[in-house]
């Protein structure tokens, strides 16, 4: 299988020029997603919510890519605001509790002054039969 590109229709990838995730092989690589509802283009201001939100991003990317949750190897956290991150711990614990990935967090600028959260992964789709699906 070649290279497959994933979109989610969100006006960044649009006007940026990027694909949510990119599928190569085996390898599923989910650029960094935020809090966006992409079908209104809209963004909460609660932290968690926005965590909430970018995580349906992120497994709706996955699964359409041929993957799960379970499969992601590398997790990368970025927030403007460090106090923002704890908040947000019970649901990726929920959400990565059986990948167990290796993370990063890095505290950092985000495109605009309303995004809290950015979650970018890497996941390595297993051989054969599909495991499950949250």
């Amino acid at each position: 299988m070649g290279r497959k590109r994933i979109s989610q229709g969100s006006t960044f990838e649009r006007d940026i020029g990027f694909s949510r995730a990119v599928v190569d092989k085996r390898w599923v690589f989910v650029s960094g997603t935020t809090g966006y509802d992409y079908a209104t283009m809209t963004i909460s201001d609660d932290v968690v919510e926005q965590c909430r939100q970018t995580l349906a991003n992120v497994d709706d990317a996955l699964v359409r890519a041929g993957s799960c949750a379970d499969d992601v190897v590398r997790v990368r956290y970025m927030v403007p605001n460090r106090a923002d991150f704890e908040p947000c711990w019970p649901l990726l614990r929920e959400y990565f509790a059986d990948a167990l990935p290796a993370a990063t967090l890095t505290v950092v600028d985000l495109l605009t002054p309303a995004m809290k959260i950015e979650i970018e992964v890497t996941a390595h789709k297993p051989k054969g039969k599909r495991k499950k699906q949250r």
